[in-house]
C-alpha cells in the first residue's frame, strides 16, 4: 500500500458530493424532513452545518448553539457568524441552569476538593496529559491545572478516582447538549446530525450518549486533517479554521492536543493512518522522518486509547435467547 505525506489529500469535490447523498440517504430512510446540528464553533460542526445545507437545502437546517457558563464566548461568537454565512436559522440554548439543577459544577468541584481543599468555585481549571509523546515516553496520566484569583496556577497529578469524578460530571456537558439536540429534532421531525471526525472515533474521543449519541455521523471516515480540507473548501469562516480544536468544556483554555492526542493532528493523522492499515515500520520511518521507537511509541498510545474506547464504538451487548444454553 502506498504511504507518503500526501496520502491523506482528498478529492474535495468528489467528497462533498458523497457525504451529501448520504445525508440525504439517510434523512430519507430515516423519514425526517431536516437536520439539527449542534454548533459549538469548532470545525466539525461547522463542517457538517455547510455538507447539510448543501445536501438539503439551508431551510432544513436547524444550528442549535448550546453555551454554559463555563464556555469560551468565542464558541458562541464563531456559530452565529458561520450560521449567518450559511444563511440559517438557529436557536440559542444557555444550559447553566440545566447542569446547575443537575449538580454538573458541584459534583466536580467536590471532586477536586478531596485532593486541593483550598479549590472554590472561583478557580478557573482545565486537564491535560503530558505534551509530545514522540519525544519521551509517559504514561497517559492526567494533570490538573488550576488558576486561583490572581492567575496563579497550581497542577497536580491525579488519581484514577479523583480523575473519574472529574471527567463523569464533565461529561454530563455534552450528554446535556444531546438532550437538546434531540429535542428539537424530535419536535421539528428532524435527525441528529453527528460531528465526531475518524481521528476521534478510532481513540475514542468523544462522549458516549453525548456527542456520540446522534442518528448519523457523516464525517467519521475523515481524519481531521481532511477535515480542514473540505472545510477550505466549503468556505468555513477563517475564525473557525484558525481557531485550535478543543473540547471547551473547562474553564481554562485547553485544545485538543493537550488534553487528548498529544501531538498535532498533521503528525497524527498520519501515524493513525499506518497503523491502521499496517504500513511497515521503515517505510513509516522514512517518510515522516521519525525513529522507530517513536513510531512504536505512538502505535502503543493509539492501541491503548482504541482498547479502552472500544465499548463506546459498539451498541450495548444484547442477551440472545440461545446464550447460556
Amino acid at each position: 500500500m502506498k504511504f507518503d505525506k500526501d496520502v491523506l489529500t482528498l478529492d474535495c469535490k468528489q467528497q462533498v458530493a458523497r457525504i451529501s447523498s448520504f445525508i440525504r440517504r439517510q434523512t430519507q430512510a430515516l423519514k425526517r424532513e431536516g437536520a439539527v446540528v449542534g454548533l459549538s464553533g469548532g470545525i466539525d460542526s461547522a463542517l457538517i452545518a455547510a455538507l447539510c445545507v448543501e445536501a438539503l437545502g439551508k431551510d432544513r437546517v436547524l444550528g442549535l448553539i448550546l453555551p454554559e457558563k463555563e464556555s469560551s464566548p468565542e464558541s458562541c461568537k464563531f456559530a452565529e457568524k458561520h450560521a449567518l454565512k450559511l444563511d440559517i436559522n438557529t436557536e440559542t440554548v444557555e444550559i447553566t441552569s440545566t447542569l446547575e439543577a443537575f449538580g454538573t459544577y458541584k459534583k466536580r468541584d467536590e471532586a477536586i476538593k478531596q485532593i486541593l481543599p483550598e479549590y472554590n468555585e472561583n478557580y478557573k481549571t482545565k486537564i491535560v496529559l503530558p505534551s509530545d509523546l514522540l519525544s519521551r515516553d509517559a504514561f497517559n496520566f492526567f494533570k490538573l491545572i488550576i488558576e486561583d484569583e490572581k492567575g496563579i496556577r497550581k497542577s497536580i497529578r491525579l488519581k484514577k478516582e479523583t480523575l473519574n469524578g472529574i471527567v463523569a460530571a464533565t461529561n454530563t456537558k455534552q450528554r446535556m447538549r444531546m438532550l437538546h439536540l434531540y429535542f428539537y429534532a424530535e419536535k421539528n421531525n428532524y435527525l441528529v446530525c453527528g460531528t465526531t471526525n475518524k481521528s476521534e472515533t478510532m481513540q475514542g474521543f468523544f462522549v458516549k450518549y453525548g456527542d456520540g449519541g446522534v442518528d448519523i455521523e457523516p464525517i467519521a471516515h475523515l481524519f481531521k486533517t481532511q477535515v480542514y480540507q473540505l472545510a477550505e473548501h466549503m468556505g468555513v469562516i477563517r475564525e473557525i479554521i484558525e481557531r485550535k480544536p478543543s473540547p471547551d468544556t473547562y474553564s481554562l483554555p485547553v485544545n485538543d492536543e493537550e488534553f487528548f492526542f498529544r501531538m498535532p493532528f498533521a503528525t497524527l493523522d498520519l501515524l493513525l493512518y499506518a497503523w491502521e492499515n499496517k504500513i511497515k515500520l521503515a517505510d513509516i520511518c522514512g517518510v515522516m522522518e521519525l525513529t522507530e521507537e517513536q513510531v512504536k511509541r505512538a502505535f502503543r498510545d493509539f492501541t491503548a486509547k482504541s482498547h479502552a474506547s472500544r465499548h463506546a464504538r459498539k451498541m450495548p451487548p444484547i442477551l440472545k435467547a440461545e446464550d447460556g444454553k
